[in-house]
């Protein structure tokens, strides 16, 4: 079945942008459909409130980065995802934690290591960038460039992208070595790296009585979260059927990312919540017709669509050109 429906529908991109195409093709879900948020004071801070979009936390979105099912951002060059253009630094602090991953990472985890990164660690003297970065610009809050550090990028991706044929296989470094170690992801990556799919938004507003508070939302990153070049990639995961067939919910999956991002004692709040939704989800599921409970939860349309058993893998390889 060909889940792009034959009716028409709202892309949310232009017509001739490859994002269209890829929703035309049914690799991906429009980008527009009801979500259902989660609102809640930090336990810790009640000048501080949170977002939650519980839409995404409830899909069973998962990172296929390094397998078939990963198309990347890029149909020239597939295998490294979505590590084409390099990973912007967040801070010091995201540097000095990139540079200690680089020494205790062991060599064989990183295809394009540099050959001169172990003289480089042995003799840094702290004047010298480190040779898997280089200065470039990114805009600052008022849209005027400044100089920002960037991971390099090497035959047309991320420097830490390993390719097809290496030892450990085709994905990140860094997160093949966290993850074969035990290493904690949102320590050992880069945060712009870790973060994704999840997107964090911050900004102050005043109230109707004057008092300002902090508002921290947490949502998809989706093809609009990457600016005007997200219409340009040719195929992203977010919506993508490929991405939601992991069987578990995001808010478990993404723990530590979600602790990163809000605390542990908001996670916590935000996981009891989450916890009576599904026993609730799990009260009606025998009584309800599937599309039925998908409205009441606002279910992720992409979760939904594979969970119904239309989505047909052999297909959408085919019309990928993935088949032999």
């Amino acid at each position: 079945m060909n889940w792009s429906s034959s009716s028409p529908v709202f892309l949310g991109f232009p017509e001739a942008s490859p994002a269209a195409t890829s929703i035309r093709s049914g690799e991906e879900l429009p980008p527009d459909f009801p979500r259902e948020w989660y609102e809640f004071p930090d336990p810790t801070d009640s000048d501080h409130v949170f977002s939650i979009d519980l839409t995404w936390l409830e899909s069973h979105w998962n990172c296929t980065f390094g397998t078939p099912d990963c198309l990347g951002i890029n149909a020239i060059n597939p295998d490294v995802g979505c590590c084409v253009h390099g990973a912007f630094l967040a801070d010091e602090t995201d540097r000095d934690q990139l540079y200690d991953a680089v020494a205790e990472m062991p060599a064989k985890y990183w295809q394009l290591r540099p050959t001169h990164t172990d003289s480089f660690l042995a003799d840094d003297d702290g004047t010298t960038i480190e040779p898997w970065l280089e200065w470039d610009e990114l805009d600052d809050e008022d849209g005027n460039p400044e100089p920002a550090l960037k991971t390099i990028t090497t035959d047309g991706a991320c420097i830490f992208a390993n390719r097809k044929g290496w030892e450990t296989g085709a994905g990140c470094a860094l997160h093949q070595w966290g993850a074969a170690e035990g290493k904690d992801l949102t320590v050992v990556k880069p945060e712009v790296c870790w973060q994704l799919p999840l997107r964090r938004l911050e900004a102050y507003e005043e109230r109707a009585d004057g008092h300002e508070i902090l508002r921290t939302t947490i949502t998809e990153y989706n093809r609009r979260g990457w600016g005007n070049g997200g219409e340009d990639f040719d195929w992203y995961c977010s919506t993508s059927p490929r991405c939601h067939a992991g069987g578990e919910p995001m808010w478990q999956t993404q723990e530590s990312e979600l602790r990163a991002l809000m605390g542990n004692e908001p996670y916590e709040m935000l996981r009891g919540h989450m916890q009576e939704r599904a026993q609730a989800a799990g009260l009606v599921r025998d009584t309800l017709p599937l599309t039925v409970r998908n409205s009441l939860f606002s279910t992720h349309p992409t979760t939904a669509f594979v969970e119904s058993g239309q989505w047909d893998r052999a297909e959408a390889d085919r019309k990928a050109g993935l088949s032999e």
